[in-house]
């Protein structure tokens, strides 16, 4: 019987204080916590599965709570969810609430989120996000972001930028979002990462390629969290590997 197997950590790095991270696995959510050890979980293909991270807007305020609103409602509205559109209504949805939740708090006055994920359906996937956090197929041929970044170039010499140019929330005004949907056909033995920037902007693609190719699960997370980390751990850490099985 088809299954998806989702392998998934959160860590607060090496530098941070805190995690503002989120993560979302259909009705399971894992929000400004660390995890010591990956975990997996598994479902039966067919039913509307969503696996996403949401960072909080660092610089800001509570960039834990908004990324918390996040993946809350997407864990409720996760099992409805049938293609492009209804993805970008829930982004919507989720936008508005983070906007809501800090209307007459000066607390929460401008916090945000990046959020980015897969919604697995039956026979596709869609890759969706807002922000720069990021979704990647891994398969034979290496490694493809299927994701948008929504940021400028990086500075000259430099790999990688903070900056970002679209979020959920991030500022005292509601903001309406564009969010980036994709769709893919569905296959046996597929993986998927989903991470936050807590790893991809310390670890090239080309590494996190090279882990792909020799380690899957609950192995692969832990050496992608571990190569973070070597790397100096400047940022919460958080990722799901999403395999699809039979």
């Amino acid at each position: 019987m088809p299954y998806i197997a989702v392998t998934a950590l959160s860590h607060t790095g090496l530098i941070r204080d805190h995690n503002e991270d989120s993560l979302v696995i259909g009705p399971w959510t894992l929000c400004g916590t660390a995890t010591e050890s990956p975990q997996t979980l598994v479902f039966p293909l067919g039913r509307p599965l969503v696996v996403a991270v949401a960072d909080g807007l660092g610089g800001q305020p509570a960039g834990e709570v908004a990324s918390e609103l996040v993946v809350r409602e997407l864990s409720v509205l996760g099992p409805s969810l049938d293609g492009g559109q209804a993805v970008r209504d829930a982004l919507d949805v989720c936008n508005r609430a983070v906007y809501a939740a800090a209307e007459g708090r000066p607390d929460l006055t401008s916090m945000g989120t990046t959020v980015a994920g897969t919604l697995v359906l039956g026979e596709s996937l869609l890759a969706f996000n807002v922000g720069d956090s990021k979704v990647f197929r891994a398969n034979a041929d290496g490694l493809h972001q299927l994701s948008v970044d929504d940021s400028p170039p990086p500075p000259p010499g430099r790999r990688t930028t903070s900056a970002v140019t679209q979020v959920l929330g991030g500022s005292r005004e509601h903001r309406a979002i564009t969010p980036h949907v994709a769709d893919f056909p569905l296959s046996t033995g597929d993986r998927y990462l989903v991470c936050s920037d807590g790893l991809t902007d310390p670890v090239p693609d080309e590494a996190i390629d090279d882990l792909l190719r020799v380690h899957d699960d609950g192995k692969a997370a832990y050496e992608l969290w571990k190569a973070a980390i070597e790397a100096g751990g400047p940022d919460n850490i958080t990722l799901a590997l999403v395999r699809i099985g039979e």
